[in-house]
C-alpha cells in the first residue's frame, strides 16, 4: 500500500486505542516490578512477544527472517530498539520517572524534523510544528504537578532519556526510509523485538543481581498483558501503521501514552486527579488536532 500523507478515521481510531493500550502498560509494569525486575521482564516480553510473532508467520507462510539486505536492516532495526530501553532503565537509577517520561517524549520532534530532511513527501509545515509545540507543552504542563526527588547525578538520567527519545525517533525514521513498503509488517516487528534481546538479556545482567522476587497470578497476568496485548499485538499494528502513513503524523499521537498512563494511575492506582492534567489533556489533543490538519478539507 502508498504511503499516506494524512490520517484517516479508521488511522485515528487505532492509535487512539493503541496508545490508551500503552498508557495502561504503565500500571501493568509497575505492578509486575513487585514480582519480576524490570529489564528482565521486557526481555522477556520480547520472548514472549518474538514466539507470537514466530507463530504467526508460520500460520500465514510469511518469510521468517530475509537473506539480503533486509536482515541488515532487521538487525539494525533491533539494535535501535535495545539500546532505547537499556538507556531507559540505565537513566532512571539516576532521574525520576516522571522527568524521564517527559524527556523520552521528544521523541516525535526527533522524528518530525527527520521526516523534513530524510523522507520524501513528509514536510515540517507550521500547523506541524505549532501541533507539536502545543503537544509537548501539554506533556509539560501534566507532569509539573507532580513531585520531583533532586539528585545530584540527575543530569546524567536526563542525558540518557533524551537519547532513548532519539533512538526510538530513528528507529521509526530507520523503518520508513528503508523497510515499510518493502517486507511485511510482521518481519518489521519480528526483526525488532528478536534482535533486542541479547541487548535486554545483557543489561539485565549488569544492572539486575536477582530476576524474580514473587510470582502471583497477577504479576504473571500483567507480565502476559505487558507480552501479548503490547509487544505483540499493539507493536504489530503501530509497524502497520508506520509502513502505510505520514510517521511524523503518526508520532504526534503518541503524546497521548503518558496522558492515558496519568488516567489509568488514577483509575487502577488511585492516584491523585491534579489540576495539570485537566489542563494538559485539551492541549495535547489540540496540538494532535494541529499536527494532522489537511489544509484542503480541514480534516483529519
Amino acid at each position: 500500500m502508498e504511503s499516506r500523507d494524512y490520517l484517516d478515521l479508521k488511522a485515528v481510531v487505532i492509535l487512539i486505542v493503541v496508545t490508551l493500550l500503552w498508557g495502561f502498560n504503565y500500571p501493568a509494569i509497575k505492578y509486575s516490578n513487585q514480582g519480576v525486575s524490570p529489564v528482565f521482564a521486557s526481555a522477556l516480553r520480547s520472548i514472549i512477544a518474538s514466539i507470537c510473532g514466530l507463530v504467526y508467520c508460520l500460520r500465514k507462510e510469511e518469510k521468517l527472517f530475509h537473506t539480503d539486505v533486509m536482515l541488515f536492516h532487521g538487525v539494525m532495526v533491533g539494535l535501535l530498539f535495545g539500546a532505547e530501553f537499556a538507556c531507559i532503565y540505565f537513566g532512571l537509577l539516576y532521574t525520576d520517572a516522571a522527568r524521564s517520561v517527559l524527556f523520552v517524549y521528544l521523541s516525535p520532534f526527533v522524528v518530525a524534523i527527520g521526516a523534513h530532511f530524510f523522507l520524501k513527501g513528509d514536510r515540517l509545515t507550521f500547523m506541524k510544528t505549532l501541533g507539536l509545540l502545543l503537544a509537548f507543552t501539554g506533556i509539560a504542563v501534566v507532569f509539573s504537578g507532580r513531585p520531583k526527588t533532586a539528585k545530584a547525578t540527575m543530569f546524567i538520567g536526563d542525558l540518557l532519556e533524551i537519547a532513548a527519545a532519539f533512538l526510538w525517533g530513528a528507529t521509526t525514521l530507520y523503518i520508513k526510509k528503508f523497510m515499510a513498503e518493502k517486507i511485511h509488517p510482521i518481519n518489521t516487528f519480528l526483526y525488532q523485538l528478536f534482535f533486542s534481546i541479547p541487548i535486554l538479556f545483557l543489561m539485565s545482567f549488569i544492572l539486575e543481581p536477582k530476576w524474580v522476587y514473587r510470582v502471583d497470578l497477577f504479576i504473571v497476568g500483567s507480565v502476559v498483558y505487558q507480552s501479548i496485548i503490547i509487544a505483540f499485538m499493539s507493536y504489530f499494528v503501530w509497524f502497520k501503521l508506520i509502513h502505510n502513513y505520514s510517521v511524523s503524523r503518526l508520532s504526534s499521537f503518541t503524546f497521548f501514552t503518558p496522558v492515558f498512563g496519568v488516567l489509568s494511575g488514577i483509575l487502577f492506582l488511585k492516584e491523585e486527579l491534579t489540576f495539570s492534567l485537566m489542563v494538559g489533556l485539551p492541549l495535547v489533543s489540540i496540538g494532535i488536532i494541529f499536527v494532522n490538519w489537511k489544509k484542503k478539507t480541514s480534516k483529519l
